[in-house]
């Protein structure tokens, strides 16, 4: 399955790259990087110096961009849970 902006929230997000637009947590704003695991809470992160950071998934905002170029806005508490189980959750269609 192709990945779009409508799935996105149902799609494996490894090996995506992602930015954090916004955080409750001031200095996690700003880090952008590739997706490299996924963990029921957090994503983490390698930035382009190679340093990997945990970021936690419900006090952030994300843009990810797809394999196209598109980038999507994710809002962070939409993709809490296992990544195993988010992709079999039924989600809303917008």
């Amino acid at each position: 399955m192709r990945i779009t902006p409508k799935n996105i929230l149902r799609h494996e997000l490894i090996g995506l790259y992602v930015r954090v637009l916004r955080s409750k947590n001031r200095s996690l704003e700003g880090i952008e990087g590739r997706v490299i695991d996924e963990t029921m809470k957090t994503l983490i992160i390698e930035t382009e110096t190679g340093r990997r950071v945990m970021v936690p998934k419900s006090v952030c905002e994300f843009v990810f961009t797809l394999p196209d170029g598109t980038e999507v806005l994710v809002v962070g508490s939409c993709i809490v849970g296992r990544p195993e189980d988010r992709l079999k959750r039924k989600i809303r269609s917008w």
